[in-house]
Parts: C-alpha cells; structure tokens; sequence
C-alpha cells in the first residue's frame, strides 16, 4: 500500500517526466506510449485522474488502460473503464468513447454507474449531430439512446438532460423534413413536397418548425388548386400561431388568390415578397445547425 504522500510525489514525478516527453515531442507527432511497469493500482489511477483533471486526456487514457491491464479484477479496473470512457469523449473520439460505454455496460450492467455509460453513449451521438442537409443516421442514433436514458432511468439528472437534448433533436429532425420539402417545392414535385410538410405536423408539432410547415402547405395546396386545404390548413395555423410571422403569410396568400381567409385576422404584416418559393429571386432559408455541445461532466467517483 503506497501512503498518500508517497503517492502524490510519485504522481508529481510521473507527471513532470510525461510533460519533458511531451515537449520533446512537439516536432513528432506520435500518439503517447506508455513502458510497462509494475505500479501500485491507487498510483496509476491517481496519476490518470491527475491528467484528466489538467486536459492530458491522452495521457489519461494511457494510464487508466493499465490499471485494467495490471489490475484487471480490482474496483479500480471498474472505474478505468467510464474515466477512459469521459477521456475519449473530451477528445472528441466518440466512436471509441461509445465503445468504452458499451464494455462497461456488457461487464457492470447493475452497477449504479450504468446509468452514466447510457448517458455518455447517448451524449457522444448527440454531439455529432450536423446540420439538416447531411444524413441524419446519427440524429437517428441520439434519439433511439436518448429515450433509453428516460426509460432506464426516469427520475435522474441524466433523464432530464436527455428530454431537453431529445427536444432539440426532434427539431433537427424536423429541419431536415423542411429542407427536403422546400427542394421538392421549389423543384415542383408539389406532391412530394406535401408528405415532407404532413411528417413535420404529425411527427414533430412542438418543434419550431410547425408554423412553417402549415404555411408550406398553404402554398403547395395553392399551386394545385386544392383551396379547401389550403384554407384549412391556414385556419389551423391561425388558431395555434396567430401572431407568428407565417400565419400573416399564409393569410395574404389566400387574399391575393381570392380564397376566403379565416376568421382571425394576424397581428403582424406579410412579408410574402421576399418569400420562398413564390418568389423565385428570393433565397432558401438557412440550413439550421446544432448549437456547440457542452462537454458534460466526468463519471461519478463510484
């Protein structure tokens, strides 16, 4: 049993000769190695810890890998395996993050600590999440283990993380519906355009794309002559949203083409003439981007 002061000198001494190596290596650029030796487990984990505390993630992850190779049945192999996993995470290497997630899980699946693997595997899915006109397989991904979260766990810190993050994922999805019916509009596939915009109202109406959504279907409707739907789609948009910007939209729209309007007069001026796709000098709305994640916090100390 290595005493603390031992222990912290020792960790001082490791740490001061891993900061020579890595400022001799700054003209080669190889990953970090570790010469295998014998050492007390505290020590190693400890030293690790030390890393993950001051950025050295690389150099955390090579210590807490040899705590599980020289200590691979003790408590501390346990918690190598989340503290790789955060490691990875905070690299930015979410593809081996995940699969630390997932070991733990195969190995400690009743530990209290499971909780957080299901969390991190959900979050690093979460953090790839792209912008609506890339494939959304990944967006795909985040939900599926953000809902396993809420149902595994339903009264955690990490539930109501996952609900506000599936919010925002739901919105991404819902974006990507849009920019597929906008091209499908623009291009005149008026029919396929209308599924686009039907998904988003009946898959994805707390998001903030419903109001447009209602307002596209005004105007694909109006292209195709099918004026009941386009009125009572625009009705609907004016009961749920009657001061948002597209409802004052759809209302012109149906005025300049002699449709009876609803009943609820909007409460903001049209601004239809710099709208897409009627008119066609005017441009497509921006494709809408995931906020920069905030790197969550490092595994429970049990």
């Amino acid at each position: 049993m290595v005493s603390r002061f031992g222990a912290r000198a020792s960790v001082s001494l490791i740490l001061a000769a891993a900061l020579l190596l890595s400022g001799c290596g700054t003209f080669k650029k190889k990953p970090p190695t570790l010469t295998y030796q014998e050492r007390p487990v505290e020590l190693l984990y400890s030293t690790g810890a030390t890393f993950l505390d001051y950025g050295g993630f690389p150099q955390a992850v090579l210590y807490f890998n040899e705590v599980e190779r020289q200590h691979p049945y003790s408590e501390w192999a346990r918690r190598s395996i989340l503290m790789t996993a955060y490691a990875h995470y905070r690299m930015g290497s979410y593809g081996e993050a995940t699969a630390d997630a997932e070991r733990y899980l195969q190995l400690y699946p009743g530990n209290p600590a499971a909780a957080y693997a299901y969390y991190l595997r959900a979050v690093c899915y979460f953090d790839q999440i792209v912008d609506v006109n890339r494939d959304q397989g990944t967006t795909e991904q985040a939900l599926t283990s953000l809902r396993d979260v809420i149902n595994r766990y339903p009264r955690t810190d990490y539930a109501a993380d996952a609900r506000l993050k599936i919010d925002m994922v739901n919105d991404q999805l819902a974006g990507k519906e849009m920019a597929v019916g906008r091209y499908y509009l623009r291009d005149g596939a008026t029919l396929a355009a209308i599924n686009r915009f039907k998904a988003v109202i009946d898959r994805y109406q707390t998001t903030s794309h419903t109001p447009e959504a209602l307002y596209r279907l005004v105007e694909a409707y109006t292209v195709l002559g099918v004026m009941d739907e386009a009125k009572r789609n625009a009705a609907v948009l004016g009961a749920n949203f009657p001061g948002d910007q597209w409802y004052a939209d759809a209302y012109q729209l149906l005025a300049e083409n002699g449709a009876q309007t609803p009943t609820v007069k909007p409460t903001k001026a049209a601004h239809r003439g710099g709208v897409w796709p009627f008119n066609r000098h005017a441009k497509e709305p921006p494709a809408q981007t995931m906020p920069k994640p905030t790197p969550v916090q490092g595994p429970p100390k049990s």
